[in-house]
């Protein structure tokens, strides 16, 4: 974290005076003085029929205040690259002027930005603190790749602005995933991954005895940031013998696999109406290519945050095989507890 200075912004709520210009020239060297920097020039503005602007420039950044009487509200700027915060000022202005409430802010001016949770809890908004952006590209197949280094939660990959797994509780998402298929059938000869470009799955089936893996991943690009990026997630399935990748469409080339070769689908696409849509499409494929008594596993998105769209692939899966059990786990980056969809072939 590379840091720049503190910035602070105070406004006055309940102002019934309108203080003269004077008086705002005469507060500002007091502020200076208490916060021991150095004003180079200042510049004021009256404005007709009313309102004052007052702009210092320091040798460490700036000051600034700005008056709207019609409204009862001064407010004051305050941004510095000193050693003494801004927040000084905040007790040399409650006593100079009269109000009812101040509302106080403060930024910490930093290399660490927020990053916006497209999946916040309606009514609510949810940002992610990033220290480090460390790749930030649109593959060849059009995804907007993105690797972030998270306060909270390490490494993180991002695809076209949402997460999809973080290094802190990333074997708990993947864990469940497998847990979930083996709890209904613990079958391991084979498995097909669908999607899961970060490894975790494949990971997991390799952790948990698989003999064979087949995994269809759509960018061999997300796989080789991960590999770079995430090692924790995917160093293992980068050794691992028993793995082999498809790179493409998944459904395409999973049309070139034999009928009931695996014991165990896991299809890990993102969660979105479109690749609910794409799998119910595909569900005769790759229900030919699981075995009798062989389990599909899909992750299906929060019921808490999207109860529709896990209903609608609990739905797809019903209507093909008959049956479906619905597992959880509560993942702490993506600040709910996520759903894993699971049916089993009939023999």
């Amino acid at each position: 974290m590379k840091k720049v200075g503190e910035h602070i912004t105070l406004d006055f709520l309940g102002v019934k005076q309108d203080y003269s210009p004077k008086f705002y020239n005469k507060i500002i060297y007091k502020i200076a003085k208490k916060a021991k920097v150095e004003i180079l020039n200042v510049v004021d503005h009256t404005f007709k029929p009313q309102g004052f602007t007052l702009v210092a420039l320091l040798g460490e950044s700036h000051m600034s205040f700005h008056t709207f009487p019609e409204k009862g509200i001064v407010s004051f700027d305050f941004f510095t690259c000193a050693k003494v915060s801004p927040k000084v000022a905040l007790d040399i202005l409650k006593k100079e002027i009269k109000h009812d409430r101040v509302v106080v802010k403060s930024f910490d001016r930093s290399s660490v930005s927020l990053y916006d949770d497209i999946y916040s809890t309606p009514g609510q908004k949810k940002y992610y603190v990033v220290n480090d952006v460390l790749e930030n590209f649109v593959s060849k197949v059009g995804q907007h790749i993105e690797i972030l280094k998270l306060e909270e939660f390490g490494n993180a990959l991002f695809i076209d602005g949402e997460l999809q797994v973080s290094e802190k509780d990333e074997k708990k998402y993947s864990g469940q995933f497998v847990s979930s298929a083996l709890t209904l059938n613990s079958s391991n000869s084979s498995a097909a991954i669908i999607g899961g470009g970060d490894g975790g799955v494949a990971r997991e089936c390799i952790s948990k005895g698989f003999d064979l893996i087949d995994w269809y991943e759509l960018d061999p690009e997300v796989v080789k940031a991960c590999y770079k990026y995430l090692p924790k997630i995917s160093n293992r399935v980068k050794e691992s013998n028993s793995i082999k990748c498809y790179w493409g469409d998944a459904f395409e080339s999973i049309k070139l696999a034999e009928d009931s070769k695996y014991d165990k689908i896991f299809v890990d696409l993102n969660d979105d109406q479109y690749c609910i849509d794409l799998a119910a499409k595909n569900m005769k494929g790759l229900k030919r290519i699981l075995k009798p008594g062989g389990v599909i596993t899909a992750q299906v998105g929060s019921k808490d945050k999207k109860p529709k769209q896990v209903d609608s692939w609990l739905k797809v899966l019903s209507k093909n095989f008959g049956n479906a059990k619905l597992d959880e786990v509560h993942i702490e980056s993506f600040d709910c507890n996520w759903n894993f969809a699971s049916s089993v072939m009939n023999s």
